[in-house]
């Protein structure tokens, strides 16, 4: 039952009561989980990677704040955000359902589903990291069992989607919160690289609001057989910064 709170206040000569929801402490606790997921404080090495941010601005194709938006906006909604969106969100569904032969094939198709080796080695990595920090923090019977399936092959996306729902996390703000995630990663990535202001890369943040939640309307919506994206400059400056001379970033 949910109960509710009012308290009158004096207004001049008028009385007028205000009403107050009980606390929602189950949703409290949802958005606790995602927001220490979603951290940048979460140890699974995002700050290693720049998704090959790094290649375009030794390249000269981003050189600035509106640049900066430019190539996360697209990595969102056509290039890793446009596969690993509706990846979690397969995943968070086959958890939920208790099907762990559909998780088994969603494992296997993030880990192929890989424009480029340095994209692949940032997918993997840091799904294994979440993976173990995770059972660590979080512990979870059917999570270890499905990253014990999937040693070293576990992609982010896959990994997160499967313990949102493996804990009954709702979906939307999960999958809004992984993309928003992986958007801020690269903006932080931006501001060492570009570089970028403290206040420019904030900026940048709030200009990308639309854009995340676009890709998670793609995600929630996207069938497994229609996932794809088309971003092939992006796949270029990540092959690009395999052999770049120096380098910050893993990818």
């Amino acid at each position: 039952m949910i109960t509710v709170t009012t308290t009158p206040t004096i207004t001049g000569t008028a009385i007028t009561t205000t009403t107050e929801a009980a606390p929602d402490h189950a949703t409290d606790r949802a958005l606790h989980t995602l927001l220490s997921w979603c951290s940048p404080s979460y140890p699974v090495g995002g700050f290693s990677y720049s998704h090959g941010l790094e290649a375009a601005v030794e390249a000269g194709a981003v050189r600035d704040r509106d640049g900066t938006v430019r190539f996360v906006a697209a990595a969102l909604l056509r290039g890793a955000g446009a596969v690993d969106g509706p990846l979690l969100a397969a995943s968070w569904r086959a958890a939920v359902a208790g099907d762990d032969d559909g998780l088994d094939a969603l494992a296997a198709l993030g880990a192929a589903w890989r424009g480029t080796a340095e994209t692949a080695l940032e997918a993997m990595q840091q799904g294994e990291a979440f993976a173990a920090v995770t059972a660590a923090a979080w512990p979870e019977a059917r999570d270890a069992a499905f990253a014990a399936r999937h040693p070293r092959r576990l992609a982010h996306a896959v990994a997160f989607g499967a313990a949102a729902g493996h804990r009954a996390l709702p979906l939307r703000p999960a999958c809004f919160a992984f993309l928003s995630g992986f958007a801020a990663n690269l903006i932080s990535a931006a501001v060492r690289a570009v570089p970028l202001g403290q206040t420019d890369g904030q900026r940048a943040t709030a200009a990308l609001g639309a854009s995340v939640s676009a890709a998670t309307d793609a995600a929630l919506c996207t069938p497994l057989d229609q996932i794809g994206g088309c971003a092939p400059v992006l796949d270029l400056h990540s092959m690009t910064h395999e052999t770049q001379y120096t380098r910050l970033f893993r990818s």
